[in-house]
């Protein structure tokens, strides 16, 4: 359709897809509606026409009770919350209609057995989030639009938590001298504790060096990473922030703004307090923990079992886990710096045995964990996912590898999004 002007369509939306999408029918064919919710009448005009179909929303015919005003005049152009024009109750219901839908459609799941949880809430739908990756672009801070590189400046952001909503105004000009090869920052909260990362194309230059400086004597973060896409990481001030583990508060875990942290700090409790109810009691347990990060769920349960190998690609992220185990004197975790899926076939080789795995993927998820459990002679699985296709297609596997899918748990860490994380319990 390129050069065209289509001509306005009128279209009943049916479902929100798993992408967070309206979904409506045209001509027999699904059409994709950002920001459509289900039972609208909307008129719309086609701007992707091929395998999938996509449409811009002109105009709301008919609205949907579940639409609300957003809590953001960003709302209607950035790409950070798409659901925010939907109430937060109905935000949860399509949630998890899309989790549930996508087992058993893509991961050919039958759920008539599973025990499925109530959805663990986030608690509130704005000043939640403790981490963002913003965009330098002509001199401002900016995230990006909806499914483009359409840079949208942001001075607050009502998503953060109180000690970043507005700093990405405050940054800006004080950013200004850093140089044309400024790419992206990274900003990190733990109360009102602040630490960026700014990563730049090329090397470190002096102007960036300067400008980091004034940011930790302006006190505007305690540190900051300098992140160069040549050369080693250089430190100024003190980047790395501490809080407490999650059900270990005697483990101060280690967080770097240029490192995973999950984005919702109480939300985060929930996940591994959920987490390990499904798991169960293991006193006596050895577990193989897969993408350990930093050690989020790691402490808690090493708390639980007798024994933990911890497995992480990024170095920096193992590096930070343990030196928080060190500090804790955490003695029964090994941590192993490696791709998690590598690490494991290392340890079939070796004829290791493990009771239980912990496994929290990226949003590729791990095709490979099935046969890596039953290889390793796993007896219970506990999947962290965030993505419902990926998640489903490894839920599929594990099945099929004889694994019983017991429990589903949902907890609602990204508020105003799609997105959602999701807790599968598997057993032998």
């Amino acid at each position: 359709m390129a050069g065209e002007v289509s001509t306005p369509l009128e279209v009943r939306v049916e479902r929100l897809g798993a992408e967070g999408e309206g979904i409506a029918t045209d001509a027999g064919r699904a059409l994709f509606v950002a920001g459509g919710l289900p039972g609208e009448r909307v008129r719309v005009r086609l701007v992707e026409e091929g395998r999938v179909r996509r449409a811009t929303l002109e105009a709301i015919l008919e609205e949907s009770p579940a639409r609300r005003e957003p809590p953001c005049a960003l709302a209607d152009r950035c790409g950070g919350c798409d659901w925010m024009h939907l109430r937060p109750g109905a935000q949860v219901e399509a949630k998890e209609r899309i989790v549930r839908e996508a087992l058993e459609r893509i991961g050919r799941v039958d759920l008539a057995r599973t025990r499925i949880l109530p959805t663990a809430g986030a608690g509130t739908d704005t000043g939640t989030r403790r981490r963002a990756v913003l965009h330098w672009e002509a001199g401002a801070l900016t995230y990006y639009g909806r499914r483009s590189h359409r840079p949208v400046p942001v001075a607050e952001c009502p998503a953060l938590v109180p000690a970043l909503v507005s700093l990405p105004g405050r940054l800006a000009p004080l950013l200004a001298g850093a140089g044309r090869a400024l790419r992206d920052v990274h900003l990190l909260a733990e109360g009102d504790a602040v630490t960026l990362a700014l990563s730049v194309d090329g090397p470190v230059r002096p102007a960036l060096r300067r400008a980091a400086t004034g940011l930790v004597r302006g006190e505007l973060a305690r540190g900051v990473v300098l992140l160069p896409s040549a050369g080693a990481a250089e430190e100024v001030g003190r980047p790395v922030l501490e809080a407490p583990a999650p059900l270990q508060a005697e483990v101060r875990l280690r967080l770097r703004a240029d490192g995973f942290v999950q984005a919702h700090a109480e939300g985060t409790s929930q996940l591994v307090a959920r987490a390990l109810e499904l798991l169960g009691p293991s006193s006596g347990d050895r577990a193989l923990e897969l993408y350990a990060g930093s050690g989020t769920f790691t402490f808690a349960l090493a708390a639980r079992v007798a024994a933990v190998v911890a497995v992480e690609s990024s170095a920096v992220a193992v590096s930070l886990g343990a030196a928080a185990g060190r500090a804790a004197r955490v003695a029964n975790v090994r941590w192993v710096q490696g791709d998690a899926g590598r690490v494991a076939d290392g340890l079939v080789r070796e004829a290791a045995r493990f009771d239980l795995i912990l496994a929290d993927p990226p949003r590729t998820g791990a095709p490979a964990l099935a046969r890596l459990a039953s290889a390793l002679g796993v007896q219970r699985l506990v999947y962290v996912g965030c993505d419902a296709g990926s998640l489903s297609r490894d839920a599929g596997r594990l099945v099929q590898a004889g694994f019983r899918f017991e429990a589903l748990q949902l907890v609602d860490l990204f508020p105003n999004t799609h997105h959602v994380e999701a807790l599968l319990l598997f057993s032998r």
